[in-house]
């Protein structure tokens, strides 16, 4: 598995116009949202739980920040954990609503992505590796983190490896 040094200094490199970073700060969000309201509707009521695909998906993701930074895990477990809250109301409308909510969403935060990613000049990092897909909400967090003066080392390693934000 690799480092977070070594995820979030990849993913940055696709990322170092400073008008793209803030069209993913709009972007990141509106897409993990929407897969989250997508991946609610179908679910399987235990007892005391209902399983979704979008809880499972956000349990292993979760998991996954967490091996990479235990900060910044339970950082994204309790911000993808508010997500699986607030996905629930709209799962529970009507198909055509829900469809609404959940597409519209998830293609407005891709206008968001590459408009950002014409500003930068390049791809986005998941077209060269699919775990881009996971790290982007990561590093959205982290940049942010990175803006009010946290994280300082870790900024200071991503930036010596991946150039500075211009």
């Amino acid at each position: 598995m690799k480092s977070l040094l070594t995820q979030l200094s990849t993913y940055a490199h696709y990322h170092r116009d400073r008008r793209n970073i803030y069209t993913h700060f709009v972007g990141i969000p509106m897409i993990v949202y929407a897969l989250i309201i997508l991946l609610s509707k179908p679910s399987i009521n235990l007892e005391a739980l209902t399983l979704t695909p979008a809880l499972i998906v956000v349990s292993i993701t979760c998991v996954y920040y967490l091996f990479l930074s235990i900060s910044l895990g339970l950082i994204m477990t309790v911000l993808m954990s508010i997500g699986l809250l607030c996905a629930a109301p709209i799962a529970a409308m009507g198909t055509p609503n829900w469809l609404v909510w959940g597409v519209g969403l998830f293609v407005i935060g891709w206008v968001f992505q590459f408009i950002g990613h014409y500003f930068e000049g390049k791809k986005p990092a998941f077209v060269d590796d699919l775990m881009g897909l996971i790290i982007g909400p990561l590093f959205v967090v982290v940049e942010l983190l990175f803006m009010l003066g946290l994280y300082k080392d870790l900024a200071q390693d991503i930036e010596q490896i991946a150039g500075k934000v211009r």
